[in-house]
């Protein structure tokens, strides 16, 4: 892989206008003016990422707000676009074997456990 050269595909404009709404709303005109705080490599600034790097940074700002004061609302067209993407994990995770979601929830730290199971050791223990 040459350098600066991104490691997988390519993400969606979806994605791009999605994360440039979420970079707006943390108060940066640009993904130029947001790469020092939001540690973006040069590539990324000029608004190129990879559908992973798109997703890493689309939960980082979502989810890494104190408070939902420091969250403007999205505009019409990004929360229907927010809305979208929104949508298609659902139908990609509901396709997804049970197993493959519970060894991804596991390898980041949460418990899981086959339907009936959980309550079977709560009638255990009581």
């Amino acid at each position: 892989m040459s350098f600066g050269q991104s490691s997988g595909p390519p993400a969606s404009t979806k994605q791009i206008d999605y994360l440039l709404a979420l970079v707006r709303k943390a108060g940066h005109d640009s993904f130029r003016d947001a790469r020092r705080p939001l540690g973006l490599t040069q590539r990324q600034s000029s608004g190129k990422f990879t559908r992973t790097e798109a997703s890493a940074l689309i939960d980082q700002l979502v989810n890494g707000g104190d408070s939902a004061d420091e969250q403007p609302a999205l505009s019409f067209e990004s929360s229907a676009a927010a809305a979208r993407i929104d949508d298609e994990r659902a139908r990609v995770l509901s396709a997804a074997p049970a197993q493959l979601l519970a060894d991804e929830l596991q390898r980041r730290g949460w418990v899981a456990t086959p339907p009936g199971e959980a309550g079977d050791s709560q009638s255990r223990a009581g």
